[in-house]
């Protein structure tokens, strides 16, 4: 049985890897750590969780770390799991890049998964992604995302690793991504991607990326209806690196590109 320590456990996703973990037979969320207003009292029969709101008081040698938490905890995380040599699964979106640095350090001492994203739906969107990008190489791209009102980053990080993958493989630099077209005055320029964020109601998480051609255009998208999308991924990636050694992973690690 592999025991989880989830970082950020009262959370959406929080919720969802609980969830989701109580439906496996090989995995268990042993701790749940939150902020010290929602902790609550373990279940006095010993069923579920621990709550606690210090990682280091409530990990053990032999859990897996999951967090889904803020730019910050999620440094403060790594670097706990670094020192007490748990490994780690890490989902926070918006980090800048003091904080990816932070992430990368705990790497050199224990496995670490890192993604924007765990759906295998969206692994599938990244592969399409790459095998159209080949296919029409001299057509616009513009990307799409839409996620509920509360999210707090934007672009989203899916979105900006799908405009990374694509300007990357198009050999265009970071400043031929562009947020919105506000301020915009001219043609569009044929270097150039187009990044759209909508914010509002309870979206959970939907990503386009739209290529225009002359009088014809083709488009990718992912559409997540329910957390549990995202949280089936993250316990695969648990399972992943409860045995792999210390390094920095991505999901690709963990499904071969022979099983999306």
């Amino acid at each position: 049985m592999i025991s989880l320590v989830v970082v950020g456990g009262a959370g959406r996703m929080g919720r969802a890897i609980a969830e989701a973990a109580a439906g496996a037979g090989d995995l268990t969320v042993r701790a749940c750590v939150v902020r010290a207003a929602e902790t609550r009292a373990s279940d006095p029969a010993g069923d579920g969780p621990v709550w606690g709101s210090d990682l280091a008081a409530v990990a053990r040698p032999g859990d897996v770390v999951i967090e889904f938490s803020s730019p910050a905890a999620a440094v403060a995380t790594a670097k706990i799991c670094a020192e007490q040599g748990l490994p780690l699964v890490s989902g926070t979106t918006g980090l800048d890049a003091d904080a990816e640095s932070g992430i990368r350090a705990a790497a050199t001492r224990v496995p670490v998964l890192r993604a924007a994203n765990f759906s295998i739906g969206v692994l599938a969107l990244r592969r399409a992604l790459d095998a159209v990008l080949t296919a029409l190489p001299g057509w616009d791209l513009e990307i799409v995302e839409r996620h509920h009102r509360g999210k707090v980053d934007a672009p989203s990080g899916t979105a900006l690793e799908l405009a990374r993958r694509a300007r990357t493989q198009r050999g265009w630099g970071e400043e031929t991504v562009r947020n919105g077209r506000s301020g915009r005055t001219g043609p569009r320029p044929d270097a150039e991607i187009g990044l759209h964020s909508l914010r509002g109601g309870s979206w959970i998480g939907d990503h386009a990326v739209v290529f225009a051609g002359a009088g014809e255009w083709v488009e990718l998208r992912h559409v997540a209806q329910d957390r549990g999308a995202f949280a089936h991924g993250v316990l695969r990636a648990a399972r992943f690196v409860a045995d792999a050694a210390p390094g920095l992973y991505t999901l690709d690690d963990v499904i071969g590109t022979g099983d999306p």
